[in-house]
C-alpha cells in the first residue's frame, strides 16, 4: 500500500477534473454520499426536473424521509425547490443546481479514483 503524508490526508476536495490519483474515503462529500441524497442528485442529473411524488416513487421512500433529505440538499444549494399549484393541488418540483451538478461530478470523480486505487492494490 502507498504511504500518504498528513497534508494529503487532510487536503480539501479539488475542482472537477483535478482529483489526485489516490483519493481517501474520508474526503467523500458526506452530504451526497447518503443513499437517498445520492439518489436525488443522480436522478436530477438525468432529468431537468422531478416532482416530489415522482422522486418518492422512484426512490421508494416515504414523504417524511424524502422531505428531510431534500431539505438538506436545498440548504446546501445542491438542489432548488419550486412550489406551485396545479389547479387546487399543491405541487413541489426539484431541479439540480450548478453547485449540485459540480458537487456530484466531484463525488463521482472521487469514487472512480477510490475504485481505481482499490483495484490496483
Amino acid at each position: 500500500m502507498a504511504k500518504h503524508n498528513k497534508a494529503e490526508a487532510h487536503a480539501k476536495p479539488q475542482p472537477f477534473g483535478s482529483r489526485p490519483p489516490h483519493s481517501h474515503a474520508a474526503d467523500l462529500d458526506r452530504l451526497i454520499h447518503e443513499p437517498i441524497r445520492l439518489g436525488i442528485v443522480s436522478v436530477l442529473a438525468i432529468h431537468d426536473t422531478m416532482t416530489f411524488n415522482e422522486l418518492k416513487h422512484l426512490l421508494r421512500t416515504t414523504d417524511g424521509n424524502l422531505s428531510v433529505h431534500a431539505r438538506k440538499l436545498e440548504e446546501a444549494q445542491y438542489i432548488a425547490c419550486e412550489k406551485y399549484f396545479e389547479g387546487r393541488v399543491p405541487k413541489t418540483e426539484y431541479r439540480l443546481t450548478a453547485a449540485g451538478r459540480k458537487a456530484l461530478e466531484i463525488y463521482l470523480d472521487h469514487m472512480e479514483a477510490l475504485i481505481h486505487a482499490t483495484r490496483e492494490s
